[in-house]
């Protein structure tokens, strides 16, 4: 195949990655967010409708993250080699953390310890989160050692755990009633307040601190676009604070992925044509045509059984969970 060809796969595969990294943040997500969350309600009712709410989908969205993760191994394994190289902790911590989480859910029932196993699935909620912010931030800085870069992927992580915070508020305000409700009302406005303004620092500092940020973002055609982004997520925080202040049940978790998916394809955008900023572009990293075609053949046919698999059981655990609500009380 042609160089030409090759570009195209490459730049496919890119796409597609960074497609189910969207999925994956937007549906495990917001279950993580419903972990972390658990950690602040001190009632066991409340603590099992929030479970509950999130009981049917939750092994289901970890998918994302399997698919994802062997993709980038066939598709890009010169990436996969460098970022598995300086980010096994960060890595080995999020499996942990989503072993916590996995044990915590089938245990949590217990009559004697089902307070403690409460609390693994809150603490392996937040170390998975912590650790996937710690990814991003090292990913974003190119694996620049120092302490700004070390700040940098402070308010990153701090970003990540308030965005999950945000989706899996939203979430909570879809599906339960009463008390949790109204708590997962407040909790929103304040993880909506926290994700934005860790996004603002995010961007300052990568357009003062980030040569190679800065010269992306200033591309004529890169600028318009990200605009244009810019101005939907400023909508999208609107939509947020406006539909929890007149009482919306759907509408804040809608317009909470909404905000992650201008975010993320903003992310892409400036991540293009690097993998890795200063360290690693697409096409270093890619592996051969044939090898790409074939994928891309496997990966036509599993994505839309993923998807409509996703897309069903949503559909079928639709609506508010009975008798949420009178948890609390």
């Amino acid at each position: 195949m042609n160089s030409a060809v090759h570009t195209m796969l490459d730049d496919t595969w890119f796409g597609l990655i960074g497609l189910m990294l969207v999925f994956y943040v937007v549906t495990d997500g917001f279950d993580l967010g419903v972990g972390i969350l658990t950690l602040f309600r001190r009632k066991s009712s409340d603590r099992d409708v929030m479970v509950q709410s999130i009981g049917h989908v939750w092994d289901a969205n970890e998918t994302w993250l399997v698919v994802m993760g062997g993709a980038l191994f066939g598709a890009f394994p010169s990436a996969y080699a460098l970022l598995l190289e300086h980010l096994y902790l960060p890595v080995m911590a999020l499996i942990a953390g989503l072993i916590m989480r996995g044990a915590a859910i089938e245990f949590r029932h217990s009559v004697d310890h089902g307070p403690v196993w409460d609390k693994v699935f809150g603490i392996g909620s937040l170390v998975a989160a912590l650790s996937q912010g710690v990814v991003l931030g090292k990913v974003l800085t190119g694996l620049a050692p120092g302490k700004a870069a070390f700040a940098f992927i402070v308010v990153a992580a701090i970003g990540v755990v308030a965005g999950y915070c945000l989706l899996g508020a939203t979430y909570l305000v879809r599906k339960t009633s009463g008390m949790v409700e109204q708590w997962a009302r407040r909790i929103s406005l304040l993880s909506a307040m926290f994700t934005v303004v860790a996004a603002a620092l995010l961007t300052l500092a990568t357009w003062f601190s980030s040569d190679i940020g800065h010269a992306r973002w200033t591309h004529p055609a890169v600028m318009h676009v990200l605009i244009a982004l810019g101005l939907a997520s400023v909508l999208a925080f609107a939509f947020i604070m406006a539909s929890l202040y007149l009482g919306s049940s759907r509408v804040p978790f809608r317009a909470s992925v909404a905000l992650f998916v201008f975010s993320f394809t903003g992310l892409a955008i400036s991540l293009f044509p690097d993998f890795i900023p200063g360290k690693l572009g697409i096409l270093e990293a890619a592996s051969d045509a044939p090898t790409l075609a074939f994928m891309l053949i496997g990966i036509g046919l599993v994505f839309p059984v993923m998807i409509g698999y996703n897309l069903y059981q949503y559909h079928v655990f639709r609506g508010k969970l009975a008798g949420s609500a009178h948890a609390g009380e």
